[in-house]
């Protein structure tokens, strides 16, 4: 184990946590992820509700999914979130267009719901857990986890599990009243179980890594090997011409301590 692979002191150990927070935030969208996910099927099913309107209410959640983007455009801001909920309006869109049944705008939203538990639940049996790979990159720390740093990757099979098991229990209660509720019943539901059980995941992800070891900084590991490497061929280099090597950066902090 190196010394990127665990905090030694309480200061580091606070500064692990706040890392996890932004990089949790960064992956997930944050607030504003979170009101793009929840507007456009708040809107339809508003909509829906007070005139009964498919193709209104279509048309304003798919409108709203649009705002979204081109407000996020112009501020210059990352569009991934926004773009992954205008597709998924797209497709609850034309769902219920083809079918003529309301109710099968949120059909595509809970098979993804489902595919994404056993996604979890799936990867994390197989040893590489669906969350590890998700916010390895955002860590910097790659796939590192999985060799490298077992309590890492223990705490990613933990999150993975939490993941998996919620979304499996939120698709039990979504699908059966996709066969036996009206739309709006269905909907209003589905509008309730957006950010709860998200913010549950979150949170037991954020617990599970906290108390994990520190990713290990895999860009710096590679950063330092390339200044090595760097370095060596400047040393072979001058003494190829018989001069004496102007002393590097780390070799004037080594001299100097």
């Amino acid at each position: 184990m190196t010394s990127l692979d665990k905090p030694t002191d309480d200061t580091s150990a606070n500064d692990a946590r706040a890392v996890t927070e932004a990089a949790l935030f960064e992956a997930f969208g944050g607030v504003r992820g979170m009101v793009e996910t929840v507007v456009p099927g708040l809107l339809f099913v508003t909509i829906y509700t007070i005139n009964k309107d498919l193709h209104l209410s279509a048309i304003a959640a798919v409108a709203v999914s649009l705002v979204l983007v081109v407000v996020r455009l112009a501020m210059r801001d990352t569009v991934k979130h926004a773009f992954s909920g205008v597709f998924g309006v797209a497709f609850g869109v034309v769902f219920a267009m083809m079918t003529g049944n309301a109710k099968d705008f949120y059909l595509p939203g809970m098979l993804y719901t489902l595919g994404l538990a056993l996604a979890y639940i799936v990867t994390t049996i197989a040893g590489v857990p669906l969350i590890g790979l998700i916010l390895g990159p955002v860590f910097k720390e790659n796939l590192s986890w999985r060799t490298r740093n077992p309590g890492r990757k223990k705490a990613y099979a933990k999150a993975s599990w939490a993941w998996g098991l919620i979304l499996l229990a939120k698709c039990a209660i979504l699908f059966p009243l996709y066969w036996w509720a009206d739309t709006t019943q269905l909907g209003w539901v589905l509008v309730a179980l957006k950010i709860p059980p998200f913010l549950l995941a979150v949170w037991l992800t954020w617990v599970f890594l906290a108390k994990a070891p520190a990713p290990i900084d895999v860009f710096a590991e590679m950063e330092a090997e390339e200044k090595a490497e760097q370095e060596r061929k400047a040393t072979a280099l001058a003494a190829e011409r018989g001069e004496s090597p102007e002393p590097t950066e780390s070799g004037r902090h080594r001299r100097e301590a």
